[in-house]
């Protein structure tokens, strides 16, 4: 149901009872004060000197309408005063009954007998009738219990407007009501064509991707509903955008992996091939020098699987840093040891220095292993046979500076600057020496992005007489392991 039907129904469903409720307290209100004005009245009367022979001798003209011609039941007060303006009741009749509640009144009421034992306790009682009945009497019981006027029944009527009334006798004090219902039809309809503008943005906008936000205007509560569709357009946005950047991500890792892992594995398997070939007629120093090349292959494919799996990481719109308190003495022990393998392999001498106490760091331990081991990785693979590699752990004051050097070639100048490109290859002192392949180089641009994720700094310089520094420092922890 539309919102200006609703509002109409729901003012009608509160008017309603609303106005019911009002006209049964005004008819109650009214029957409650006739019935005491007309006991008041008959007791009044009863009181008056000669009343009872009055009575007592003719019952039935007694009981006539005050002010109605004359006769015995005329009111004596002040002759004939203009009735005042306003609604008027009937003239109130009065009907004698003797002790049994029986009357001589042909056109009196009947009473039940029971009703004399409620007076026993009390002056008058009120005649049951209606609320909504104009009609009231009330039975009084009268100072002459034995004759034929010992209880008087008193008839008269409330009339809307009357003694006791709390609405007018008019029903005009229903127009403000009907007005009420008819200005908040006329109020809210801006409303509604404001709210239906609103809906068709927001559909135009989630027809178009969300792209075009909707354009909420005022400064009430359509307008606060207008801002939370923007807000949550922006929001749509934003998760549509990391979704469309974490498929692309996963689309460059796969393409990345499929690339990179088939290079060095068909590599690896044709140095396997070589080796089955070669196993009964090769000298043991060839033989020896296949194994080299296919572990070299083998740890190459691990440290690729590693960098590929923290660019997926890495290369996001909000990369998540999964931060712990790292030992970095613990960490390049393990570099160390991961790497010392192929590094014998290779003729090469590997050493590694740390601080006596741990050098404690808040970073993403994966990511920055990974990076640690791209640069040892890197100075073991591009140096020359004989050489040597050190990763150098110290600590300055609140920073810490990890340090690995080798004595091989070096990086010349003018690419130094480019080291942390994606996919960047130096000239052929940089370049694999076995197979020949470069694959995608992203080994120093994790490294990079790393440093960047931990506001690290990364330099690289080429060392004297020959050789690479790679310098990673940044700000130790605060807090322990």
């Amino acid at each position: 149901m539309n919102l200006r039907p609703r509002l109409a129904l729901t003012t009608a469903a509160v008017a309603v009872p609303l106005v019911l409720g009002l006209v049964w307290l005004d008819a109650r209100s009214r029957h409650r004060a006739a019935e005491q004005a007309l006991a008041h009245l008959a007791q009044s009367r009863v009181e008056r000197p000669d009343e009872q022979a009055r009575c007592e001798g003719d019952p039935v003209r007694w009981g006539r309408p005050l002010g109605l011609g004359p006769g015995p039941g005329r009111h004596d007060g002040p002759a004939h005063r203009p009735p005042p303006p306003g609604p008027r009741a009937a003239p109130p009749e009065f009907f004698a009954y003797d002790a049994t509640l029986a009357s001589g009144d042909a056109r009196a009421p009947g009473l039940a007998p029971a009703r004399v034992a409620a007076l026993a306790q009390q002056a008058w009682i009120a005649i049951d009738r209606a609320t909504f009945d104009e009609r009231v009497s009330v039975l009084v019981r009268t100072p002459w219990p034995d004759g034929p006027c010992a209880y008087v029944l008193v008839r008269g009527t409330s009339p809307r407007g009357f003694i006791g009334a709390i609405l007018p006798a008019s029903e005009l004090w229903l127009a403000p009501l009907a007005a009420v219902l008819v200005a908040v039809l006329i109020v809210v309809g801006p409303v509604v064509r404001r709210v239906r503008r609103l809906t068709a943005e927001v559909r135009r906008s989630a027809a178009g991707g969300f792209v075009d936000a909707p354009t909420p205007t005022g400064t009430d509560e359509v307008r606060a509903l207008g801002d939370a569709f923007v807000a949550a357009s922006a929001e749509v946005r934003r998760q549509l955008a990391a979704r469309d950047d974490r498929e692309r991500a996963l689309r460059e890792f796969l393409a990345n992996t499929t690339h990179d892992v088939m290079i060095p594995l068909t590599v690896l398997t044709q140095h396997l091939a070589s080796l089955r070939a070669g196993v009964r007629t090769r000298e043991p120093a060839e033989l020896d020098q296949i194994v080299a090349q296919a572990m070299d292959e083998a740890h190459y494919l691990a440290a690729l699987l590693h960098n590929l799996s923290v660019a997926a990481r890495v290369d996001v719109a909000e990369p998540r840093l999964e931060r712990s308190p790292i030992d970095l003495n613990a960490l390049v022990a393990r570099v160390i040891a991961r790497h010392r393998p192929v590094a014998v392999e290779r003729g090469i001498e590997l050493d590694s220095g740390v601080p006596e106490r741990p050098v404690i760091v808040d970073a993403d331990l994966t990511m920055l292993e990974q990076a640690v081991s791209n640069v040892a990785y890197n100075a073991i693979r591009y140096n020359r046979r004989g050489g040597h590699v050190a990763v150098v752990l110290d600590r300055a004051d609140d920073d810490f500076v990890l340090r690995v050097l080798d004595d091989g070639p070096g990086i010349p100048p003018p690419d130094l600057g480019s080291l942390i490109g994606r996919g960047f290859r130096s000239d052929a002192a940089r370049t694999r020496t076995t197979g020949g392949h470069g694959g995608h180089g992203i080994g120093l641009h994790i490294t990079h992005t790393v440093a960047r994720l931990h506001d690290y700094r990364l330099t690289f310089r080429n060392r004297e007489p020959t050789g690479l520094e790679v310098e990673l420092a940044g700000a130790v922890a605060t807090r322990s392991v």
